[in-house]
């Protein structure tokens, strides 16, 4: 009788439980649903049309953005003014490629886009680009 109650013991220990498994999965879920579409936003410009080649999103460049209230950001990084030079320096990915895109806002004066060109020049970037709004 020993060896039946045994045997019967080691049926139950070699069933495995799922159901912490599937608790655990369904809330990793949950939380990616909710937080990928705040990983996508980004600063709000209202950017000028023009006929332009569109740059693919995975492209992994290095966009500086200024709005309409004059405020600078690298990439999503709010950057004071007087450290906008010193923040392109710095970045690595600035040094190597020497190449940035400038995300600037329609109703800022031509006056604050071209002092912010020359810092982004100053800062490494060689090659500028603009982003823009593709015509409809």
């Amino acid at each position: 009788m020993a060896m039946s109650s045994g045997s019967s013991q080691t049926g139950t220990l070699s069933e495995i439980n799922v159901t912490p498994l599937v608790d655990v999965m369904l809330v990793l879920l949950i939380v990616f649903m909710v937080t990928a579409p705040m990983l996508q936003t980004g600063v709000e410009v209202n950017l000028p049309d023009a006929k332009a080649q569109t740059i693919p999103d995975d492209a992994g460049l290095l966009i500086v953005t200024m709005t309409k209230d004059k405020q600078v950001y690298v990439g999503k990084m709010l950057i004071p003014a007087a450290q906008v030079e010193a923040t392109l320096k710095a970045n690595p990915k600035l040094q190597i490629d020497h190449e940035a895109y400038l995300h600037a806002d329609l109703s800022l004066p031509y006056g604050d886009i071209v002092k912010l060109m020359s810092i982004m020049k100053l800062g490494g970037a060689d090659k500028l680009g603009f982003i823009t709004d593709p015509l409809k």
